[in-house]
């Protein structure tokens, strides 16, 4: 079998930081006095993104530099493109122990984390950054909520992982892993799934469409902080395994959990998701409408559409724009618009307010739209049996 060439990290390579285990053990103890950043948990879940290679070509958080660049162009100052600012909030408190001292701790659950060098310090308006980036100032907005409740304090630098991040739900490999899982499969062609809900028949049409056409598919769900009333991580990692071992080809198709934060910011996250992608050595990125949304705040085309704005080569990884999927009754099989000749009246369709309601409820959702494997899941989740 000839061994895989994979795709170039973006920006050419993987900016990886991390120290071995014992090293890092003797820095956290050498800094025990250091300053110290608490980290919540969207923060912490940028600095594994950061540190790993996620996120490559950064380091770290961004200085005002890059703030301003990305903000305005959509660009890091280099020119390459970067679509959101990956910024570190601290207090006036903590921001006043940093400039006696720009080697600091990053702490989290009580936990030294990682090592920061600030290398700036500086002060970014919350409202200008949330038009910019989610297109609205409106607090209602979960994206824009969490910016207006930070201090508006940034401070920005490399970081470096002291310790290795824990998961409950599976297997999360790192960009530098997965290349390795791709090489070994003899992969040419690999695309990426992004999800952060359960999955249902309609997802799996489109996902089966796609593995057609290329070598191995990834099933990628976002299990990083995401908003109180979406379904748990954990409660979705059992729903996507239960379906791949039952449904999926196992030599094709593999699941690994994809440690970013949601931020709700539809198309530009759109971006940062193919970006990443790209890093972890996929060739193609599904996007499906409304990518990244939050209830009427983007067009639904939006985060197909914003891919128009560059250049191939500049994205670097082929975007598969997918149409939503639906059983046809007349049909009698998943299908498409862009294959299904029948009006809506036809169609059975599934939505999250729809599954939530139902189960709840003792109710059965339709056999063609979801598999009894995911209902059983659910029902016991949303009956408090989870």
């Amino acid at each position: 079998m000839r061994t895989a060439s994979l795709i170039a990290p973006h920006g050419g390579f993987l900016a990886e930081q991390d120290l071995p285990l014992a090293i890092a053990k003797d820095l956290v103890e050498t800094l025990s006095r250091a300053p110290a950043i608490p980290l919540n948990r969207f923060h912490f879940d940028d600095v594994i993104c950061l540190a790993t290679g996620v996120y490559s070509p950064l380091r770290g958080f961004q200085d005002r530099t890059a703030v301003r660049s990305v903000l305005t162009d959509m660009r890091l100052p280099d020119g390459e493109i970067w679509p959101i600012p990956i910024t570190l909030s601290v207090s006036d408190v903590v921001a006043a122990g940093i400039k006696k001292s720009r080697l600091v701790r990053l702490t989290y659950d009580n936990r030294t984390v990682a090592i920061m060098h600030v290398d700036d310090i500086f002060w970014q308006d919350p409202e200008e950054e949330a038009r910019m980036v989610y297109g609205t100032s409106d607090p209602s907005h979960p994206g824009v909520k969490r910016l207006l409740q930070e201090s508006p304090i940034r401070v920005g630098g490399p970081v470096t992982l002291t310790e290795e991040p824990a998961w409950e739900e599976g297997p999360v490999l790192t960009p530098r892993q997965m290349r390795a899982l791709i090489r070994d499969r003899g992969w040419h062609t690999v695309a990426a799934f992004q999800t952060r809900n359960p999955l249902h028949r309609a997802h799996e049409y489109i996902q089966k469409v796609v593995l057609e056409t290329v070598d191995g598919l990834v099933v990628h769900p976002l299990i990083g902080t995401t908003k109180a009333d979406d379904v748990p991580a954990l409660v979705r990692w059992t729903v996507y395994q239960a379906l791949l071992q039952e449904y999926y080809p196992s030599r094709r198709t593999f699941l690994s959990g994809f440690p970013a934060a949601m931020r709700y910011a539809g198309p530009k996250e759109a971006v940062l998701h193919a970006l990443a992608r790209k890093n972890y050595g996929f060739t193609h990125f599904i996007v499906g409408r409304d990518h990244a949304g939050i209830g009427s705040y983007y067009h639904p085309l939006a985060s197909q559409q914003i891919f128009h704005r560059f250049a191939p080569e500049e994205i670097g990884i082929t975007i598969v724009a997918a149409e939503p999927a639906f059983f046809c009754r007349k049909c009698d099989q998943m299908a498409t618009q862009k294959t299904c000749p029948h009006p809506d009246i036809d169609h059975e369709k599934l939505s999250g307010t729809r599954v939530r309601t139902t189960l709840r409820q003792g109710g059965f959702l339709p056999p063609e739209t979801i598999r009894p494997e995911v209902e059983a899941i659910l029902r016991n989740y949303y009956q408090g049996l989870l």
